[in-house]
């Protein structure tokens, strides 16, 4: 009898289980704020336009600099 339990810990993220359309709303709502001028995948990573800079990131590194972009200017504002 084989053991069915999964080989990896319940705490690890799964690389697959990445919510992109909700970095897509963070791209919009950074957009809406006037934070970034565009983003979008450019060469299998997360492009990030800035008035004056490009950043390519990885998708879950763009989400959290996106998060963290949008939650110092709600702070700032509010």
């Amino acid at each position: 009898m084989t053991d069915s339990e999964p080989t990896h810990s319940p705490s690890e993220p799964e690389a697959d289980h990445f919510d992109y359309n909700q970095l897509n709303t963070l791209g919009n709502r950074a957009i809406a704020l006037g934070l970034i001028v565009g983003h979008g995948y450019h060469q299998g990573k997360y492009e990030l336009l800035q008035r004056e800079e490009v950043l390519l990131l990885s998708p879950p590194e763009a989400f959290a600099y996106l998060q963290s972009l949008i939650q110092s200017t709600e702070q700032a504002d509010g």
